[in-house]
């Protein structure tokens, strides 16, 4: 399993209990949360299309919108993001930006009516096919400062190896790797100067607070290819169905250093790199009610997202001594270096279900108002597997992940071939404690476009902002609060899609 001991990459500041030891509950929330995805105009209107039908989003989203399709459609988006990240941390700021293009939404829809003069309720429906990018990992953060930290990394190695015998820290994770570069050390006689055999303690000769700084690079994407079925039934009652199969590749690379003033340690210097990758299926039901003809209601339920992960992971430590002499092994002490293996493992993650429901007004030929809500409960995810034990990570999951509340509301304004967009979107705060920070996402969006008879391109803007809180390691206090160093973040994302789609 990882080592991500000390890395608790936390959206989350917690302050109860102790963390699980792995970091695979991060997972539970990064590959659960996922972007808005769809056209072009379904992104200009904030996402919103469980109750509105005759888009090709329809085919990952409300698979019953399939159903009002009478003519068969394909298309294709591209898409750019510009990712900025703010950081502080002891009040000193840095600003990080990630740009990247992609290839967000390729969807054929292939439709079946029936002629007007069809006497019996099936009405004919659609089947369709898209390839999604749901979720975006590119981005960049970290911290430096000038200021001296409130404690340091070796703290956390101090606690982390208490009562390990010295015969098995080598091999104890980062910990292990802190000992070899005698970063700490055990304790090898008692009070009354007599020899401990095989001590579980330690001590470091490293005293004082260091400057610290981190950079974390994350790369990768989560992408969905679905496969639906969308039926119409008196052109009132639209009912469908689709099997979603998810692809995942994750990667993160971070480097934390460490730099004292006056001791024998000038600095310190930790790398570690995870890789992740996997596939992963759900199933999406949905059905659209029409009870009159200027208004939709919608419905949707997609189950968990049932992935089966593989991940690597391995780490490097560093530490430069000015020439110390340690007595205690008779060695002058100078660049020291540590590497774990490289750690293989599989694992099985399964996201949480999601319940929708929305409702849009079509204000006749002019256009339409549409509004969506759903429900995620984030402390339902769960990891399994035979190479580790997930039961910590399981309880991380349910105590510090809550239920959210999301909603989106947009509108499309028509006026002969011309369309304008514009929508809002709100994502709940998935912690159940964010003392101090608001961890919800806010979006606004607008886009454009122009429908004629077999052709129609569209362009969406839509900028998302965010706050959270990045913790580098986490250092225990008497009263098991931790002091670790937390990292403030401003994450404000851009995005534009441009969809091109053809009619025939």
């Amino acid at each position: 399993m990882r080592f991500l001991t000390v890395f608790l990459t936390l959206s989350s500041l917690s302050i109860a209990g102790a963390f699980a030891q792995s970091g695979y509950y991060e997972d539970a929330y990064r590959f659960s949360r996922s972007n808005p995805s769809g056209s072009a105009r379904i992104i200009g209107i904030g996402g919103t299309q469980y109750s509105l039908g005759g888009d090709v989003s329809n085919i990952a989203g409300n698979p019953a919108g399939l159903g009002f399709f009478r003519t068969s459609e394909a298309s294709v988006s591209l898409g750019y993001a510009d990712w900025k990240v703010d950081t502080r941390y002891l009040d000193q700021s840095r600003t990080y930006n990630t740009t990247n293009f992609s290839l967000p939404n390729a969807s054929y829809v292939m439709a079946s009516p029936k002629s007007d003069l069809e006497s019996k309720a099936f009405k004919g429906g659609a089947f369709g096919i898209s390839f999604q990018r749901i979720a975006n990992f590119n981005t960049e953060f970290g911290y430096y400062s000038d200021d001296l930290g409130q404690s340091s990394i070796i703290d956390f190695y101090l606690q982390d190896a208490f009562g390990i015998p010295e015969s098995q820290i080598e091999n104890y994770g980062l910990t292990g790797l802190a000992y070899q570069t005698y970063q700490i050390n055990p304790i090898a006689f008692d009070e009354q100067g007599n020899p401990i055999s095989n001590p579980d303690t330690y001590e470091s000769f490293v005293l004082g607070f260091p400057f610290q700084d981190e950079n974390i690079t994350q790369e990768g994407s989560a992408n969905q290819m679905s496969f639906s079925y969308g039926a119409n039934f008196n052109h009132k009652f639209f009912v469908g169905g689709g099997l979603g199969i998810r692809s995942l590749s994750f990667s993160s690379f971070k480097t934390y250093n460490e730099e004292f003033v006056d001791q024998p340690l000038a600095n310190s210097s930790l790398r570690e790199n995870l890789y992740i990758n996997g596939i992963g299926v759900n199933l999406n039901l949905g059905l659209i009610y029409k009870p009159i003809d200027y208004l939709n209601l919608g419905f949707t339920f997609q189950t968990p997202t049932w992935y089966s992960l593989n991940e690597e992971y391995e780490a490097g430590m560093t530490a430069n001594y000015n020439n110390y002499y340690y007595e205690q092994e008779d060695i002058t002490l100078g660049r020291q270096e540590a590497i774990s293996d490289l750690v293989i493992s599989n694992y099985g993650l399964n996201t949480p279900l999601k319940v929708g429901g929305g409702a849009t007004f079509f204000l006749g030929k002019n256009g339409f108002i549409s509004a969506d809500v759903d429900w995620v409960d984030y402390s339902a995810g769960r990891i399994n597997s035979n190479d580790f034990d997930e039961g910590p990570d399981n309880q991380v999951i349910q105590s510090i992940y809550a239920s959210t509340i999301n909603y989106r509301v947009g509108g499309e304004a028509r006026f002969n071939a011309l369309r304008l967009r514009a929508g809002y979107a709100y994502f709940g705060d998935p912690y159940a404690d964010s003392p101090g920070v608001d961890q919800s996402t806010q979006q606004i969006s607008g886009g454009i476009g122009v429908k004629l008879q077999s052709f129609s391109i569209d362009f969406a803007l839509f900028n998302q902002k965010y706050n959270g809180l990045y913790r580098s390691y986490q250092v225990l206090d008497e009263n098991g609060n931790n002091y670790g160093p937390v990292t403030e973040m401003e994450n404000n994302i851009t995005s534009g899609v441009l969809t091109v789609g053809f009619s025939f």
